[in-house]
């Protein structure tokens, strides 16, 4: 796998999890209905090849992004404080 690659899955990775704590209520919701529902995401060619070529093998590289989107804001809020209290 090239950096290029790698930055690109973790970057998904980093996005998704911003995305989820933005909109976690509603992705639950939606999650729910979808199982309730019995349905699954569509066959897509495209979404499949990219998850075929880059996702597949490197999941906890995209779960660490992932984790990091989803805290990130409080990550930043203690790396301002601390530098703060450093000065």
């Amino acid at each position: 796998m090239s950096l290029f690659s790698a930055l690109l899955v973790f970057l998904v990775g980093f996005v998704s999890g911003t995305v989820v704590r933005w909109f976690a209520g509603l992705a639950a919701i939606v999650a729910l209905v979808l199982v309730l529902l019995g349905t699954t995401t569509p066959d897509i060619a495209l979404v499949n090849g990219i998850i075929d070529q880059y996702y597949l093998g490197n999941e906890l590289l995209f779960i660490s992004g992932f984790l990091f989107g989803i805290d990130a804001k409080q990550t930043k809020e203690v790396v301002v404080e601390r530098r703060g209290s450093e000065g």
